[in-house]
């Protein structure tokens, strides 16, 4: 290998299965665990090694997904520097994932583990990519690493910490601020309401579909487009109505740790008369139906958070307050 001096490139698939646990494997001949993948062959792109490793060793015929994590070792023992690309693989649904072994006869293992037991489970420094990795995936971003530690400026897998004693320091350039920096998800939201009180829900044709919503959705900021704009703009492509919105109602808070916070605009839609809702044309790619609702049935449709989100902007409507600032729903 050293008469070769380019670096060596490998490709690790961070598998996940519908409970988010993280499949890791145990392999004859090798004296510690590690994730799916292997060594990048030929003129293979890092996708196309990850993809025939997976199918080759695992049997699991899935293409590489979204790349999470690149990390930069030096030259190690083989005189060569590495370079590991991670990619999202799944979820993979139970069936599949069940079908999942490893050959080799005995001492072979496939496990399925929560993401912190995959980490304490996993050696340096395959364990704080894959950490670095989650933290991109949970982020809807992606983690710079070098040896396994996450570099300054680095959009994911910096410790909250350590990015804040860097900001401080001044150390961190324009760029690097930037990519570091916390993001969140915008969305615009439109409460409509029927003649009779009743709220209108609409039921998405993707994600949880048993969980009912108000008409709306994300707002195009990168171009340009401000939370107003992008309610009309959805309210139109879901349910072929254009209407413009009403008075804001209310802004809602809502974060988890690891993600991105999450901040939705709600705005009155008004009242709609049997002649309009007879209007409404689904776009079935976005939506299965619709449906007007009474308050009492809100708590088996919608989720909680959402529910006192509708609640507080039924109120601030009756009594003309706002707009709310709301924390999960709460004022």
């Amino acid at each position: 290998m050293p008469d070769r001096p380019s670096p060596l490139v490998t490709a690790a698939g961070v598998v996940l299965d519908t409970r988010g646990r993280v499949l890791v494997l145990t392999t004859p001949g090798r004296t510690e665990p590690e994730l799916p993948g292997g060594m990048v062959e030929g003129t293979e792109t890092p996708e196309e090694g990850l993809a025939r490793a997976l199918r080759q060793g695992l049997g699991l015929a899935r293409r590489a997904g979204r790349l999470l994590a690149v990390d930069s070792r030096p030259p190690g023992p083989t005189g060569r520097s590495l370079i590991v690309h991670l990619h999202l693989v799944g979820p993979l649904p139970p069936l599949e994932a069940a079908a999942i072994s490893v050959p080799g006869g005995e001492g072979a293992e496939a496990r399925w583990l929560p993401p912190e037991a995959a980490c304490a489970l996993l050696p340096a420094p395959v364990a704080p990519r894959l950490r670095a990795a989650l933290a991109a995936l949970h982020a809807g971003s992606f983690a710079h690493l070098v040896d396994g530690e996450p570099q300054p400026g680095s959009p994911a897998g910096l410790d909250p910490a350590r990015r804040v004693a860097l900001e401080h320091s001044g150390t961190l350039d324009p760029a690097g601020h930037r990519a570091s920096r916390p993001k969140a998800v915008t969305s615009a939201s439109v409460l409509f309401t029927g003649s009779d009180g009743r709220i209108l829900l609409v039921q998405p044709a993707y994600g949880r579909s048993d969980r009912w919503n108000l008409p709306g959705g994300g707002i195009d900021s990168d171009l340009g487009e401000i939370p107003r704009a992008a309610a009309r703009r959805e309210v139109h492509e879901e349910l072929g109505l254009d209407l413009a919105p009403g008075r804001l109602l209310a802004v809602n808070w809502a974060h988890k740790p690891g993600r991105p916070a999450r901040i939705r605009f709600l705005y009155d839609g008004g009242v709609l008369d049997a002649s309009v809702l007879a209007r409404i044309r689904l776009d079935p790619t976005e939506l299965l139906q619709w449906r007007t609702v009474t308050p009492a049935e809100l708590p088996g449709l919608v989720k909680p958070a959402l529910r006192r989100q509708i609640t507080a902007c039924l109120t601030a409507r009756a009594t003309g307050a706002g707009p709310l600032e709301l924390h999960a729903g709460r004022p």
